[in-house]
C-alpha cells in the first residue's frame, strides 16, 4: 500500500509527522511489515528524532545554521548556485548531510517507534513550502 503525504513548512524547523504515518499504517491493515518513507525533495530530508522535549529540535536546527550558514551576506558567498535564493545551496547540503528515507518496521499494525522517538520532516528553506513524503508500507 502506497500514499504521498503532504506537509506544509514555514521556514527552517522539524516538523513532525508522525501521527499522519501511523494512521496511513493503521489503514494498510498490515500487522508486521516495513514502512518506508522517501522525501520527494533536495533541499529537506527525514528524520526519527526525540518528540518529548522542543528544545531537542531548536538546537538541531540551530546546529544545522551554524555549520552550513545561508550565503547572504556578501562575505558569505561562498556556494556557486544562488539561482534559487541564499537559503538554496545550504539547504542542498544539509539535506545531503542527512537522510532523504527513512525504514521503520511495523510491528502489531503500528510503526515500530520507540517511546520517545516522532518521525520528522526536516525544513532546511526559508519561506513556506509543501513537502510530499511517499508512504509505503508492506508485508
Amino acid at each position: 500500500m502506497q500514499t504521498v503525504l503532504s506537509i506544509a513548512t514555514n521556514g527552517p524547523g522539524l516538523y513532525e509527522f508522525t501521527r499522519e504515518v501511523a494512521a496511513f499504517v493503521a489503514t494498510s491493515g498490515i500487522d508486521q511489515g516495513l514502512l518506508a518513507l522517501f522525501v520527494q525533495h533536495t533541499s529537506c530530508s527525514l528524520l526519527i528524532q526525540e518528540n518529548a522535549d522542543p528544545d531537542v529540535r531548536r538546537d538541531l536546527v540551530a546546529f544545522f545554521e551554524r555549520l552550513v550558514p545561508a550565503s547572504d551576506a556578501p562575505s558569505m558567498q561562498w556556494v556557486s548556485h544562488t539561482n534559487e535564493g541564499a537559503d538554496d545551496m545550504p539547504a542542498h547540503i544539509k539535506a545531503a548531510l542527512t537522510a532523504a528515507s527513512l525504514s521503520i518496521p511495523v510491528t502489531a499494525g503500528r510503526p515500530a517507534l520507540g517511546q520517545w522517538q516522532g518521525v520528522y520532516l526536516f525544513e532546511h528553506r526559508h519561506g513556506t513550502h509543501r513537502r510530499r513524503v511517499v508512504a509505503h508500507v508492506t508485508a
